[in-house]
């Protein structure tokens, strides 16, 4: 028999404090003072992006600008994306716009994603935002890190590694979108 199977495998409590510990590293490592800037990828990227810039003011007792990037038009693989059950394949990409409310040139940009897989998004993700400007630098954070790059592309910032199998997917829900904060590992049940 088959069908698909759903499991939670990192509650709302382990999520929170996943992002806390991302947005300590991105401090530790940070060494460019005010020239620090997170952009977060369209839709849940930017989410994240939102609530580590609110962590950093915690922490950090400064203001850490804030933008979100759209990538679907850079997109080369479309089609490819798609859930089985939670997040249908739309057939067309959904354009949702950009908005960096400060100047990319001479900053370190870290990029905000929830999960990186290929590394075709992030890829996609450089390219555009060197249509906005030359960055001194681009760091990368994501919430899951899954496997499976067809990319030469390693994250800076990484909440759980959740190893998968190809045909398995990682669906992050947040608060903001979907009402809930969990990860769930979704695919195919044998």
């Amino acid at each position: 028999m088959s069908g698909v199977f759903l499991r939670t495998v990192v509650s709302a409590d382990q999520l929170g404090r996943t992002v806390i510990r991302i947005a300590h590293e991105i401090l530790e490592k940070d060494q460019s003072g005010d020239e620090l800037a997170l952009v977060g990828i369209h839709t849940r990227g930017a989410f994240l992006a939102g609530r580590l810039a609110d962590l950093l003011e915690q922490f950090s007792g400064r203001e850490v600008p804030v933008g979100e990037l759209d990538i679907s038009l850079y997109r080369d693989d479309v089609a490819a994306r798609g859930s089985l059950t939670i997040r249908p394949k739309l057939p067309h990409p959904e354009v949702r716009g950009t908005n960096l409310p400060f100047g990319v040139d001479e900053k370190t940009i870290v990029l905000v994603d929830d999960v990186l897989f290929t590394g075709r998004t992030i890829r996609a993700a450089v390219d555009a935002l060197f249509d906005y400007g030359r960055p001194a630098r681009i760091q990368l954070a994501v919430l899951v890190d899954r496997g499976h790059r067809e990319l030469p592309i390693r994250p800076d910032y990484v909440g759980k590694n959740l190893p998968t199998a190809v045909g398995e997917r990682i669906n992050v829900l947040l608060q903001e979108v979907d009402g809930v904060d969990e990860i769930v590992l979704e695919g195919a049940a044998e």
